[in-house]
């Protein structure tokens, strides 16, 4: 018996081989099975994009009798098997996985803003492949996640001219979490940490992005370096997108 392997996509890999040597040969070690579906079961961000079979069937012996109803010849079930895994597989190869991923995603895709989501899923894509493009994009995010909060806040005060900070210290006071808003220290220091966050995300996109010419000597990001600028990114989008949720749903409460 072969040790299965131990990263998430080569694991959802012999998962999808499993079920084809299942469909055309009808053998399998089903407590593999179990355990590599169980895996990608429990976890929201795989899950939803587990084949809706794997979810239906939990032992080989239920896939064997669903997949003989469903294609006669074993071509057939190895293209349906196939195909199916892609969504999966494209996600766990493109991304990485991280969990944080998709809690931002789906923070950014509800605020439902033109360029806010793009720019997220752009940034995830090229954080590996594209280390300066991605710490770009990170900017861009945080740009326009401001600008959209202060539109929907009707007071907007920034110019085609504004940089990320300005952009962001506007926005914080908008949503109360301006560090001189508030007198508890632990909140203020936090609040102050999240500002210097964004300043620096500004400042490090200047320095190391693709949006300004650089010279022979121009420090170039490693895909580790993109990583940390487009998460730290993501998860001060989240936060102001849900700060500002957050008083819109206390706003509707107060009026009602």
């Amino acid at each position: 018996m072969e040790e299965l392997p131990t990263e998430p996509a080569d694991r959802a890999l012999a998962l999808q081989e499993m079920l084809v040597a299942m469909a055309t040969s009808g053998t399998g070690v089903d407590n593999e099975y179990r355990l590599l579906r169980r895996e990608l079961v429990e976890r929201p961000e795989t899950a939803r994009l587990l084949p809706q079979f794997v979810r239906v069937c939990r032992t080989l012996s239920a896939f064997w009798q669903w997949v003989k109803a469903q294609a006669p010849t074993y071509a057939e079930r190895r293209i349906m098997i196939r195909e199916a895994f892609v969504p999966l597989l494209d996600f766990l190869e493109r991304t990485n996985a991280a969990p944080a991923d998709v809690s931002i995603s789906e923070t950014l895709e509800s605020f439902d803003e033109p360029g806010v989501h793009k720019a997220w899923t752009k940034a995830l894509d090229r954080r590996f492949d594209d280390p300066e493009g991605a710490v770009t994009l990170a900017r861009t995010l945080l740009e326009t996640v401001c600008k959209s909060i202060q539109d929907a806040q009707g007071a907007p005060s920034y110019s085609d001219d504004d940089d990320l900070p300005k952009l962001y210290r506007r926005t914080a006071e908008l949503l109360n979490l301006a560090p001189s808003q508030h007198t508890e220290e632990a909140f203020k220091s936090i609040l102050g940490s999240c500002q210097n966050i964004v300043n620096n995300i500004g400042t490090i996109r200047n320095k190391i992005g693709d949006a300004h010419g650089q010279g022979r000597r121009a420090v170039r990001p490693s895909a580790r370096h993109a990583a940390l600028v487009v998460n730290l990114a993501g998860a001060m989008a989240m936060f102001l997108i849900e700060t500002q949720t957050a008083r819109q749903g206390d706003a509707s409460a107060a009026s009602a």
